[in-house]
């Protein structure tokens, strides 16, 4: 910069820091109207140049507007925030102190709009738990994972619909987790989770295996694409897909005639599929799985012989026959005999197993007997044809 330069831009600053000392004197002697008045003015003068300014000329103003500001009525700090927030250049320390009014008509604007504020700020404002300042800061265009898990974490039920249907907020693992828990017993929570574009799918899994029966039919009847991905879902987690077949064909007749006997007699059945399983009876134990929960003994038998240790299907079957976790607890055992449990991992599946409701697991084998149904009948119909298919048109 030359020294012509530095001469014009310490004669602008001048007559800058002249007018606006100006100002602040007429400020000081006029009424509430004027003072208005006066702010508003100043503010026009800051606006039509902020893109320009410098570090230098955004200080300035900074000092007049925040000193203004700070003896305003709340209606004349209501009109400053609304044109400030909007501002990229706007001066920080009057920023700040707005998004600290006690009012939320002047702090709300600035939390859900102003790019001067940092997560440092946000943070603070947000750690008083105030719910609207909360509410106010989930409207922002973008939000990092820091700011989303603590509005997941404090904030109220509004809150947390805001800051899940807002597309600039990023979650954490940790923060996905607290929101498929929020979930579980609320049908709009849960739309709005499961139709978030960025989901990781073992939430999205989750979000399906933890939901109630009511907020099970809400999510499959409003959330158009929910069905194919619960289909989806239990594919993967069932391993029809990737699961290893087993060497050998079983044969689950006697077995299953076995446990129909034990189950017309009274008995309690709960302590007999625990031995079952404890002893490593395998065929006995899927036997009673598939008559306890209504499912095909190929589909038990698939579970029971998936390695994949993330694999929770043979919770959900358990759940859904209505057994207890120390039973659910050997049934996994006989599952994954291939390597021992850890204590965290017997803590989690226990965790999983007491938070899924039996409704809800009933629900889910239900839903993977009819899918699989259909497909069955329509594959016998397909065979139909094609061998009632006349030789010319199968030409």
């Amino acid at each position: 910069m030359t020294g012509t330069h530095i001469a014009e831009r310490s004669d602008t600053v001048m007559e800058e820091r002249s007018i606006i000392a100006e100002i602040e004197g007429s400020f000081a002697s006029g009424s509430a109207d004027k003072q208005a008045e006066i702010l508003r003015r100043v503010t026009d003068l800051f606006l039509a140049g902020a893109d320009n300014y410098t570090d230098e000329h955004v200080d300035l103003f900074d000092g007049v507007i925040s000193r203004i500001a700070d003896k305003i009525e709340t209606k004349a700090r209501v009109e400053l925030a609304h044109r400030l927030a909007p501002s990229d250049n706007a001066p920080p320390k009057t920023v700040r102190m707005l998004a600290h009014d006690e009012a939320i008509e002047v702090a709300g604007p600035i939390l859900s709009q102003s790019n001067r504020l940092s997560d440092e700020d946000l943070l603070a404002i947000a750690s008083n738990n105030s719910q609207d300042r909360l509410l106010a800061i989930s409207k922002r265009r973008s939000l990092s994972e820091k700011i989303s898990d603590v509005l997941v974490t404090h904030g109220n039920r509004d809150v947390v619909i805001s800051v899940t249907q807002n597309e600039g907020a990023r979650f954490s693992d940790a923060g996905y987790g607290k929101l498929v828990d929020r979930s579980i017993n609320d049908e709009v929570l849960a739309i709005c989770v499961s139709m978030r574009k960025d989901i990781p799918r073992e939430h999205f899994n989750a979000l399906i295996a933890k939901a109630s029966e009511v907020v099970f039919e809400k999510l499959a009847a409003s959330n158009p694409h929910a069905v194919s991905e619960v289909h989806r879902v239990l594919t993967d987690i069932t391993g029809q897909e990737s699961a290893a077949q087993p060497k050998t064909k079983r044969d689950y007749r006697e077995a299953a005639a076995q446990f129909d006997i034990v189950r017309r007699s009274g008995a309690p059945v709960d302590p007999v599929v625990q031995e079952f399983a404890a002893k490593g009876k395998f065929e006995e134990t899927v036997a009673a799985l598939s008559a306890l929960c209504g499912a095909p003994t190929k589909l038990v038998e698939s579970v029971m012989n998936d390695a994949r240790t993330e694999s929770d299907f043979a919770l959900i079957l358990a759940k859904a026959a209505g057994l207890s976790w120390p039973t659910a607890k050997q049934i996994c055992i006989l599952r994954r005999k291939a390597f021992r449990y850890s204590p965290q991992s017997i803590e989690t599946a226990r965790h999983s197993f007491d938070r899924l409701q039996t409704a809800t697991a009933q629900r889910l084998v239900r839903f993977y007997n009819e899918r699989h149904s259909a497909l069955a009948d329509f594959q016998e119909l397909a065979q139909h044809i094609k061998a009632h298919e006349s030789p010319t048109r199968a030409s």
